[in-house]
């Protein structure tokens, strides 16, 4: 079943571009911003993320890494021509299976929840501090909200995720700051590889506690980078 889209705001797409090595965005008075995973990024703990390189060793890292960014972009492409009504990709190898089967979970169990699409691939800014691209923006459950789409190897727990949160918090912000809303709820739909789904809802005083938290976090950014 198709969902609405009711496109009530006038959207522009942001360039991106490649500064001292990571992503940024060019805003429409032409200033470059980090993007929203850049800020993230740098400002992580990432000791488990190096315990688990030392762990499998830099080439199957980097092979490992590889084949989740093209099968989460294969998956996000499959969301994304089912929101508008288009051809899904078609192919029968392995990733291509994986891929239609795990698009399909979100789609029978999370997009059943969303009630009208605002715009999808939305570029974001926040005024001369970051910006970004959510998959999402409209109502879910008759509430707006931002939702992001991610997979997974395996499912996991909700202390996990919380840079997830933190994405949607930040494009929920800068949507309010440029649009004039008051979006405060951001929803995650994940699906892992065995097709299990899981639902992240950030909302109420969980929001307002990951405000505070990526407030911190983009400030600690702006320290390291002054």
């Amino acid at each position: 079943m198709a969902i609405t889209i009711n496109p009530i705001y006038d959207y522009q797409p942001l360039s991106r571009v490649n500064s001292n090595g990571s992503r940024h965005y060019v805003d429409p008075n032409n200033k470059k911003l980090p993007s929203v995973t850049t800020v993230l990024d740098s400002t992580k703990d990432k000791t488990f993320l190096q315990e688990w390189k030392k762990r499998v060793g830099e080439a199957q890292a980097k092979q490992i890494s590889t084949e989740a960014a093209g099968l989460g972009t294969l998956v996000h492409t499959h969301l994304e021509k089912y929101i508008l009504n288009e051809d899904r990709p078609t192919g029968t190898n392995l990733v291509h299976q994986m891929a239609r089967s795990m698009s399909d979970v979100i789609i029978e169990k999370g997009l059943c929840h969303v009630n009208e699409i605002w715009g999808n691939e939305v570029s974001l800014y926040y005024p001369d501090l970051y910006a970004g691209t959510t998959d999402l923006v409209g109502l879910y459950q008759g509430e707006p909200a931002i939702i992001d789409f991610k997979n997974t190897t395996k499912p996991k727990k909700e202390e996990w995720i919380e840079d997830y949160y933190l994405q949607t918090v930040a494009y929920a912000l800068a949507h309010n700051a440029v649009y004039g809303t008051n979006i405060k709820r951001g929803v995650i739909l994940m699906v892992a590889r065995d097709n299990t789904f899981q639902l992240f809802d950030l909302k109420d005083a969980k929001f307002e506690q990951m405000s505070e938290k990526w407030a911190e976090r983009l400030q600690q950014y702006y320290k390291l980078n002054m």
